[in-house]
């Protein structure tokens, strides 16, 4: 563990300035001293979320990589810093969308580095007057945190673009991962000092801190934490490349709602958590959510948008208006496309040229006309590819002018100089279309300003020579691989890659007609004005809000290590069951139901050994020779293997197919619990199965005497899942008049006669022993699956019937930490056995001076 220098922000503050700290903690400190944190440090820590709070007023944590802060030297000759908020900033423009009630305190580092005598100052200015919470990073910490994992590995990756060869990303380095980690787990500190978790919501920003939610959900198990990427979300095939691919997915599902731009970020993430970690999803009223160890994570669409006030302000300023006049005298008689990027390479700047170029070549009339005006922002990356784009970008702008250009037309102008914010919104004003032609980029605001700059003012309508009361008219072409493509109906779409595809697209944008350029623009400013950044931020506020409510309710167990962490939220009245306190009360009774499942209860689920071994047998004859048990097995199998596996238990009772077949012990018959007359509409159902088995590989038809399952287990999970939602509408609408009920289970879809389900043998089980006069006083139930709940609801329900004693012990079980009818629960099928075997070391000593009597057991399989 590295040393650090350490300052507590609370003992900086003085006055009336605000306090932040809560219930007197003691808060964490000042990282500055380069090196790597460990994963698993602070795993002892206190979790303080059952702390009580005092606090009313709503308030909002929100983590950035930055703060959304300008800082500047002071000029007068002494040390220090000046600060000021930084207005182009998406985490200072969100709080319009979070009412004036929602305090808001920002965390994140500094883009300037302080040097580390200044930060307690830096620190304690930054608190009281803007407060916000400075993460400082040490510089070599930070450079392999930024510009090494991010910039490197996530950046590349998360844009398509594979480390087939050095020159692409390289090849995975482990320490750039760790310091990865290391500054997560600062930002994590730092939010440490400021929240009260009962009461805050965190809000955490984009891909610079996709671990961030684990180390925050460890130390507070009830956190109200939102994650919202504002980069893509690649495809499984390309994020399942990722070395630390599960312990990324695992920290953002540490999440109450992450949010995505597109429905296609959202897909490809949802596929990743289903292919790798296998957690399904499912659409409840709208929203999508995935079950999580008992946690619902939401998953919320929604893209950002701009921020309408500042971007109106500056339209209204003097300069802008100047600066319009300007461009309008420059570009006189000729028309503009405009090009506004990142110098990166994704954004395409040099495909968007050679379409250009090929316009020129093919419109020979559109010479000394047309003019493309590339305004490129310097790049947030650096190193090889950065200095490649820069370089082919000059060349080809260059060959275009040289190539086409005259005395007095250039036609590309590059302008390569950072632009204040008023020059650019000047040169959206005079141009006649946008281009947005990036190969990848997560949302791109760029379309929606270029929208608004072009419905102007009356100022601007007047240096334009426009006539104020006419309709407004924008032309947009932009990629499909840019997130706010879908939002803009209006907009041309391109692929940025078919360069003649691109250069049609510029062309049609020009001979369009004036009323259809004034339809787009309608369209596309409504929208662009009723989906502002406000909105974006209070929808997700909404949502983060609704995906909490239950946390107060919710009992959590945090379980895992390092970035393997998990909470496991379950209802207050579930808890593990103490084999001491079973098997005492087992001890006490006369009177037993037992009933027990097999597949992940006795034996682990998919095993390549199928049947019972020898343990599971004894334990079973153990529990059957004491005259006071009956026992079952209830099971999904069929007749023929469950009589071959248990024919060395004689007095052990077996229900076979779902109850639909049951035998109280190995010399009598198989009965049916329900009477079905004919299984015709297997003749329907099966032909159905077998086309979508045929066309789903890995597919197959699990046939029984009154059952038929279409398992998918082995299929691709994502086409599985979609053909298993097709196959249940396609039976549910041949079948709707038929006798049968049509279910969907886990990689299953089951056709089976109405009314036949586990909790029949449970019932009829009870109600035997009841007609006998031996009312149980004990019945214990466990189960591992879907199936099993059926028998819980009726062991559960019949604790206020007359079929079990006043005082009977019920004991209903499921096998692992998650939502159930269950009251209890036990961790594997190790503890399953350990405990059986308690009863049977009961049984087996109670034995010795009782007289053994018939008993049979039930035994629960799947």
């Amino acid at each position: 563990m590295v040393s650090r220098s350490y300052s507590n922000l609370l003992d900086l503050t003085s006055g009336d300035s605000p306090t932040f700290g809560r219930g007197g903690r003691k808060l964490s400190r000042v990282a500055t001293v380069a090196g790597v944190l460990s994963e698993l440090d602070d795993e002892s820590r206190s979790n303080a979320s059952d702390a009580p709070s005092s606090v009313t007023q709503e308030r909002m944590i929100i983590v950035g990589n930055q703060l959304p802060l300008r800082a500047h030297r002071r000029k007068d000759g002494e040390e220090g810093w000046n600060f000021s908020w930084d207005e182009d900033s998406l985490l200072l423009q969100l709080k319009d969308g979070l009412g004036e009630d929602v305090e808001v305190i920002y965390v994140g580092s500094l883009k300037e580095e302080i040097d580390p005598s200044q930060q307690d100052d830096v620190a304690q200015t930054l608190l009281e007057t803007f407060k916000c919470v400075p993460a400082f990073i040490p510089p070599e910490l930070f450079s392999k945190f930024y510009h090494g994992f991010c910039k490197q590995h996530l950046w590349p990756l998360f844009h398509y673009m594979l480390p087939l060869s050095p020159d692409l990303g390289g090849r995975f380095d482990r320490s750039l991962w760790q310091a990865y980690v290391s500054v997560n787990k600062i930002f994590a500190d730092k939010v440490m000092e400021v929240i009260n978790p009962d009461d805050d919501f965190v809000w955490v920003h984009d891909y610079h801190l996709m671990v961030l939610p684990t180390f925050l959900r460890k130390r507070f198990n009830r956190v109200k934490l939102g994650f919202f990427l504002h980069s893509p979300f690649p495809s499984s095939e390309i994020y399942r490349t990722l070395p630390v691919r599960d312990e990324i997915l695992r920290a953002l599902l540490n999440s109450d709602l992450i949010g995505f731009h597109t429905f296609d970020y959202a897909r490809h993430f949802l596929s990743c958590c289903s292919r790798m970690l296998g957690i399904s999803y499912q659409s409840k009223r709208g929203y999508i959510g995935l079950e999580y160890y008992g946690r619902t994570v939401s998953i919320k669409i929604l893209p950002v948008g701009i921020h309408m006030v500042q971007l109106q302000s500056v339209l209204d300023l003097p300069e802008t208006e100047t600066r319009v006049a300007e461009l309008r005298d420059k570009f006189c008689g000729q028309t503009v496309l405009l090009g506004v990027d990142d110098m990166d390479i994704f954004k395409g700047i040099s495909l968007k040229l050679l379409a250009f170029e090929l316009l020129l070549s093919q419109h020979p009339d559109q010479r000394g006309k047309l003019v493309l005006v590339q305004i490129a922002n310097p790049a947030r990356g650096r190193g090889k590819d950065v200095q490649e784009v820069q370089a082919e970008t000059y060349a080809t702008v260059k060959r275009i002018n040289q190539k086409f250009g005259r005395t007095g037309y250039e036609p590309v102008i590059l302008v390569d100089k950072p632009l204040q914010f008023y020059e650019r919104i000047a040169y959206y004003a005079v141009a006649e279309c946008c281009l947005v032609t990036a190969v990848r980029d997560g949302m791109n605001l760029i379309p929606y300003e270029y929208v608004i700059c072009r419905q102007g003012t009356e100022k601007l309508d007047a240096t334009l020579g426009l006539n104020p009361t006419a309709p407004k008219k924008s032309m947009l072409v932009v990629s499909e691989f840019i997130g706010c493509s879908p939002s803009l109906s209006g907009a041309i779409r391109v692929n940025p890659w078919n360069i003649d595809a691109v250069s049609e697209a510029m062309d049609s944008a020009l001979i369009v007609s004036e009323a259809e350029k004034q339809m787009r623009h309608e369209k596309h400013y409504k929208y662009v004005c009723t989906h502002d950044v406000a909105y974006w931020a209070q929808s997700f506020l909404q949502d983060l809000e609704r995906s909490c409510r239950d946390h107060v309710r919710r009992r959590c167990w945090g379980i895992g290590f390092g970035l393997g962490f998990r909470v496991v939220a379950l209802d207050p009245s579930f808890r593990k069951l103490s084999v001491e306190h079973i098997v005492s009360a087992y001890k006490r009774t006369k009177h037993r139901a037992i009933l027990l499942d097999y597949d992940g209860t006795m034996t682990v689920r998919n095993s390549i050994s199928k049947g019972p071994n020898a343990e599971v047998i004894s334990i079973l004859n153990s529990l059957c020779r004491d005259p006071k048990n009956i026992v079952f097995i209830v099971s999904g199998k069929d007749t023929k293997t469950l009589t071959q596996w248990f024919s060395s238990c004689e007095t052990l009772g077996l229900a076979a197919e779902h109850g639909y077949f049951v035998r109280p012990n190995h010399d009598a018959k198989w009965e049916t619990c329900v009477a079905v007359v004919d299984f015709y509409w297997k003749q329907i159902a099966e032909p159905v199965m077998s086309l979508y088995t045929e066309t789903t590989d890995g597919s197959f038809i699990d046939s029984k005497e009154s059952t038929l399952v279409w398992n998918y287990q082995y299929a691709d999970p994502d086409f599985g899942s979609c053909q298993a939602k097709e196959l249940l509408d396609h039976l549910e609408s041949v079948l709707a008049n038929e006798p049968v009920t049509v279910k969907s289970g886990q990689n299953i879809v089951e056709v089976k006669p109405q009314g036949v389900n586990k909790g029949l043998v449970a019932e009829r089980l009870l109600e035997t022993m009841q007609k006998k006069g031996t009312i149980p006083d004990f019945v214990l139930c466990i189960g591992d699956d879907r199936s099993d709940e059926d028998m819980f609801e009726v062991i559960m329900s019949a604790v206020a019937s007359a079929s079990l004693s006043p005082v009977a012990e019920v004991f209903a079980c499921t096998v692992g930490q998650k939502p159930s009818k269950a009251k209890y629960y036990l961790e594997d099928t190790t503890e399953i056995l350990r405990m059986l075997q308690g009863l049977a070391s009961a049984s087996e000593h109670s034995a010795k001076q009782v007289s053994i009597s018939p008993q049979r057991v039930i035994i629960d399989r799947e």
